[in-house]
């Protein structure tokens, strides 16, 4: 449910606000809070909000550092790691009072709500992870993607030439070159981030382990997992799938990491399925598994 915005001290309110440039829109009282991938800002939702504003409020923010954010509020060693990003989220929620939130997080912004997950649990409704991924890094009988020289190489790249790295990364990452605007428009998004910012954000990213924590969340979540993605491949969401309590896998016909940006109709169908589903807080680990192959 959504209340009335309370907070103990109004000039601590409006800075939170203002530090991650929070908008909220939507003529429903349930709350959805979304939360966009690294590189990216709120407008990469927008290619989806339209289909959940009628019925649900809607919440959207900038992280420090990206979009409309208050960029001198960023602090490099807070956001050395993704529990400086999930403490803004809890900020969020506490300054505007939010209960019952469902929370759709897209790549490394689905760990972030993990971790905000742990510790404020009594908010969340429900969970939804699009693209995401425990750990990047290829581990024993762990498959993430990455071998550690090619995340070494990539994260060089970007450190040496940051522009060219996000001509290189914007298309591997979008996934769908048949379609070069998405791959511009992702660039531009990438591009308006500060290079240091940007490094120090892909390092918190990229050489984050949240496996050991699936165990311990208790809200209930759906993963949405494209059927082909460079950044984390089907075998994350299955580890998500097997390790975490009350997950639920959907594979997607949509291929590349932003399926909410290149194929928006079928992410739609994916979320509002498993939100309107009304059993599917109750459903045990064995039972829900849904992939759909193209």
């Amino acid at each position: 449910m959504f209340h009335k915005l309370v907070y103990p001290n109004a000039n601590i309110l409006k800075s939170i606000i203002k530090r991650n440039h929070v908008n909220i829109i939507g003529e429903g009282t349930k709350v959805i809070m979304f939360a966009n991938g690294f590189g990216c800002d709120q407008s990469s939702w927008k290619f989806i909000t339209d289909a959940f504003v009628k019925d649900y409020k809607l919440v959207l923010f900038d992280y420090v550092g990206s979009g409309k954010s208050d960029i001198s509020q960023y602090d490099f060693h807070k956001y050395s790691t993704l529990e400086g990003y999930a403490c803004d989220v809890v900020d969020i929620i506490e300054a505007l009072n939010l209960k019952d939130i469902i929370f759709i997080g897209h790549s490394v912004s689905s760990m972030i709500g993990m971790i905000a997950a742990l510790q404020i649990p009594q908010v969340f409704d429900k969970l939804i992870f699009i693209g995401p991924s425990p750990k990047y890094l290829n581990d024993q009988d762990y498959f993430g993607g990455f071998e550690t020289e090619q995340l070494e190489s990539l994260l060089d790249f970007m450190a040496k030439d940051f522009i060219s790295w996000t001509e290189f990364i914007a298309p591997l990452a979008m996934g769908n070159l048949a379609r070069p605007a998405l791959s511009e428009f992702l660039q531009e998004c990438f591009e308006a981030m500060d290079p240091q910012i940007a490094l120090t954000f892909a390092n918190a990213t990229f050489r984050s382990d949240y496996r050991n924590e699936l165990k311990n969340v208790t809200v209930p979540s759906l993963t949405v997992q494209s059927s082909e993605d460079a950044m984390a491949p089907i075998s994350a969401g299955e580890y998500i799938k097997n390790n975490m309590p009350q997950n639920t896998l959907h594979v997607l016909n949509a291929t590349g990491h932003y399926p909410q940006i290149s194929e928006p109709a079928e992410t739609i169908e994916a979320i509002k399925a498993y939100i309107n589903n009304k059993s599917n807080a109750k459903q045990s680990k064995e039972s829900d598994l849904e992939i759909n192959n193209a």
